[in-house]
């Protein structure tokens, strides 16, 4: 694929890239390796920030608490008028505002604040429908404890972002945006399409 664009074999790619005559110009692309996340719109970058994937590692399997990879989509958006430390429990905002003394009463809590993007996997038998399936292994991108370590894993298979920075995230994307995850470092250009 050397040489081309991003937003040329976004074009050329109408299975991940876009949807019906409407070009997808802004995508998400994480890198495992980094733990980083970055929007791209045609191919500029608009946001480039430290996240942190699974403390697992990267894989597909229900149950694994994995951080899935390959082509993605954002299936919701959850929390648009929620206060930054809003906690949601199932989806649902709790009613709590997260602080340390929540915490150290619940010390064992899946932090997820702010903001939802629900990812659903584009790739069937990768990372869609059955044992695989990244929708209804409630895979998002989310907030986190602003104390929370960010630039290595440590989620149960979830995307963590700053509240600030998914706040951010969450105003400039849709449902339907694309995004990938890989193992390796972010590419320079759009990656390749799934086979």
């Amino acid at each position: 694929m050397k040489g081309k664009t991003i937003a040329g074999m976004a074009r050329s790619y109408d299975g991940v890239a876009s949807r019906g005559d409407k070009m997808v110009e802004k995508m998400i692309l994480i890198s495992i390796a980094e733990q980083r996340l970055q929007l791209r719109e045609t191919g500029r970058v608009l946001m480039d920030v430290a996240v942190s994937t699974a403390a697992n590692g990267p894989g597909e399997q229900r149950g694994s608490e994995c951080t899935p990879r390959g082509w993605h989509q954002i299936r919701a958006r959850i929390g648009a008028d929620a206060a930054l430390g809003t906690v949601f429990v199932g989806r649902r905002s709790s009613g709590e505002t997260y602080t340390p003394v929540l915490r150290a009463q619940h010390p064992q809590r899946d932090w997820v604040l702010t903001r939802i993007l629900w990812l659903s996997g584009l790739e069937r038998g990768r990372n869609r429908l059955g044992t695989v399936d990244t929708q209804r292994r409630y895979v998002y991108i989310h907030g986190c404890p602003d104390d929370d370590l960010l630039g290595l894993p440590g989620s149960h298979g979830c995307v963590k972002m700053r509240n600030r920075e998914v706040a951010a995230l969450f105003d400039q994307v849709e449902v339907g945006t694309r995004v990938w995850v890989d193992e390796g470092p972010l590419p320079e250009e759009f990656p390749s399409p799934a086979p």
